[in-house]
């Protein structure tokens, strides 16, 4: 049989086997005799075998090129991503490689599945966490922030969101995200392109002039990004996006860091969601929300204006409380 068929045989069954396990993530590693492939899933790492090393190297190559990925190119890390079609459902595949001590590729592939959405409601533990969430959702403008680890689940909340803005509320709904992480058909979504000069300042500043009435930004990650969101979300737009932060209360000063004054988060904020996921069943799970809005919001920031610390229950009591109902604890990485 043809090495090419071959190789392409081989990469579409691990595909397939991904996503019939479960996983999110695919990690073909080199070592220094062979491949070592793992699948993520709920954040841990499962061993799913090993390939030599000539087939891990085609492996690769065939999904650099299946990303539009320099091929050649093995001493730069690259990204990029591909779709395809699985028993009837639409799938997009992320794809990062990186250089290692073994003079070999590593590769990583997010698996997504497209146009996939959930209720609120089936996202959080509490349903009055979910009840809050829709009020924050419901406002006309102003900024909503979530924080979380990697892998918490920030951009499903926010997707789930989004989606009842459009569909319930009939709002017109934009996103700006690097990269765009599940298509909806429902939404218009940009997608940052630093090389083609979309970057997240300059596709924020195009969408102002689209008329949307909620804006999602994947990340607020520099001051021109935070100045302009805060700008949009004081003139009529309502503002998803995620921070780093620690939890809800060191949003605040992440933003102060960020250029932007304690008066015009005054005047922008209207919550703050931290977020971490607890599992609650064999394969299920759900999230646990540290929701810093109304009283609670104006006192942290009257707190800060003061330049008095503010203590807020966090995210490590809820999960301790969880813990005592019998509920395991299960995060990405460290909890925030």
């Amino acid at each position: 049989m043809n090495v090419e068929i071959v190789v392409e045989n081989r990469s579409e069954q691990l595909l397939m086997k991904a996503l019939t396990f479960g996983a999110s993530d695919i990690h073909i590693v080199p070592t220094s005799n062979n491949y070592s492939i793992h699948f993520r899933k709920y954040g841990k790492l499962f061993n799913a075998g090993d390939i030599s090393i000539d087939l891990g190297i085609r492996m690769i190559s065939y999904f650099k090129f299946l990303s539009s990925l320099d091929i050649s190119e093995k001493r730069k890390p690259q990204s990029g991503s591909f779709q395809k079609e699985f028993q009837q459902k639409h799938y997009s595949f992320r794809v990062s490689t990186l250089p290692s001590v073994f003079q070999k590729e590593s590769l990583v592939i997010r698996l997504m599945l497209q146009n996939a959405t959930h209720p609120i409601s089936a996202l959080c533990y509490y349903q009055k966490s979910a009840d809050k969430l829709i009020n924050l959702i419901s406002n006309r403008q102003g900024l909503l922030l979530f924080c979380g680890a990697t892998g918490s689940g920030k951009t499903t909340s926010m997707y789930s969101l989004i989606n009842y803005s459009s569909h319930t509320l009939s709002r017109h709904v934009i996103s700006l995200e690097d990269p765009v992480e599940n298509s909806q058909e429902n939404l218009l979504q940009i997608q940052v392109n630093e090389r083609a000069g979309v970057t997240y300042a300059a596709g924020l500043r195009a969408i102002l002039r689209h008329s949307p009435d909620v804006i999602m930004i994947g990340e607020i990650r520099d001051r021109e990004t935070a100045k302009i969101a805060i700008e949009a979300s004081l003139t009529g737009h309502l503002v998803l996006s995620t921070i780093h932060a620690k939890d809800s209360v060191n949003c605040i000063y992440r933003l102060m860091d960020l250029g932007i004054t304690i008066e015009e988060i005054r005047q922008a904020l209207v919550g703050i969601v931290a977020q971490c996921l607890v599992q609650v069943e064999q394969d299920k799970r759900k999230a646990l929300y540290e929701i810093l809005s109304d009283s609670l919001l104006f006192e942290a920031i009257l707190a800060t204006m003061r330049g008095e610390p503010y203590y807020l229950p966090n995210i490590e009591t809820l999960v301790y409380q969880m813990q005592t109902i019998g509920v395991e604890k299960q995060f990405v990485s460290n909890s925030i």
